[in-house]
């Protein structure tokens, strides 16, 4: 019985030290060590490689560092066993931190006033009050729910779209693609924190963005995705910025990481881009909460935040 870390592109070490402090009584090991596959009985990966699950025949859980496991569910080789993604307070802290800071930049109009500094001009637009701007939140899931409260408690009317009908206070939940245009047509700032399946793969489209409401911020609606590069079509979002269709656009996730420097996205002044950097895995609460996780399901309990692979998520 043990433990594996399997996390490419990511030093181990301090994981690995920080597991073996938890877990103590629990076998710890990292591709580095000499192991047998058979005795593993939970995997930590990220970005497994193709052979990451040879020879596991006694597997019982894969658990993803991951809050999305969209790229984990394309393995060709996954195991038939449970998935644990990462639900954590302080991830989710970060993640409405980042929305709120976009939503209320792009609300106070910074886009404009930034480009007003660079040309030296003395213009006074008066940004609207926030619970004039409707925010319309795209996922509903554990992110998507505390960034809406969040904004909520703040001022702004909140709109909501999911897959399934949710109830949040202070929030207008839209649900289902019956509902998808009347959630756009009651929004002003965009904001997607999708699971990336099948269904939301591109929705960020020319489409989606021209059924946006107009007329409440200086320069149009503004979209902003911290979910996944996939949600979106980026020679979409450089025409909308270039032809009015949005004000703005704030982006933390693109179809090619690290975003090419050839993306015309680096050239729009109304482009905010960040990378991918919203809501990183911290590794002291990941590590509280898998070792976690481990121990209670050793213990005979189930399996919390287990993936449903029919959803993706």
């Amino acid at each position: 019985m043990a433990l594996l870390l399997h996390l490419t592109g990511i030093d181990e070490a301090g994981w690995a030290k920080g597991f073996r402090e938890a877990m103590p009584d629990y076998p710890v090991v990292t591709l580095a060590d000499t192991f047998d596959p058979a005795e593993i009985e939970y995997i930590f990966v990220w970005k497994p490689a193709p052979d990451a699950f040879d020879g596991l025949v006694n597997l019982k859980a894969v658990l993803s560092l991951g809050a999305g496991v969209d790229a984990l569910l394309e393995h060709p080789a996954l195991p038939d066993v449970p998935i644990v993604r990462f639900v954590d307070d302080e991830l989710t802290h970060c993640m409405s931190d980042y929305v709120i800071s976009q939503v209320t930049m792009h609300q106070r109009l910074f886009t404009r006033y930034s480009a007003h500094q660079r040309a030296k001009v003395w213009s006074q637009l008066y940004p609207p009050a926030s619970h004039e701007i409707a925010v319309g939140i795209m996922g509903l899931g554990v992110l998507g729910s505390d960034a809406a409260q969040k904004l909520s408690a703040i001022g702004f009317e909140v709109n909501g779209w999911s897959r399934s009908p949710k109830s949040i206070d202070g929030v207008e939940v839209f649900a289902g693609d019956a509902r998808f245009d009347a959630f756009l047509a009651a929004t002003d700032i965009l904001v997607c924190l999708l699971p990336l399946t099948e269904e939301t793969r591109g929705i960020l489209n020319m489409k989606t963005f021209k059924a946006l409401r107009r007329g409440r911020l200086v320069g149009g609606p503004v979209l902003v995705n911290a979910a996944r590069g996939g949600h979106q079509k980026e020679a979409d979002i450089v025409a909308a910025l270039k032809d009015g269709t949005l004000g703005a656009a704030s982006l933390d996730v693109f179809e090619i990481e690290p975003l090419p420097r050839t993306s015309p996205l680096w050239d729009i002044e109304t482009c905010f881009i960040t990378p991918h950097i919203a809501a990183i895995s911290n590794e002291r609460s990941g590590v509280t909460y898998f070792s976690k996780v481990i121990a209670d399901h050793r213990a005979g309990n189930p399996l919390r935040n287990v993936v449903d692979r029919g959803r993706g998520y």
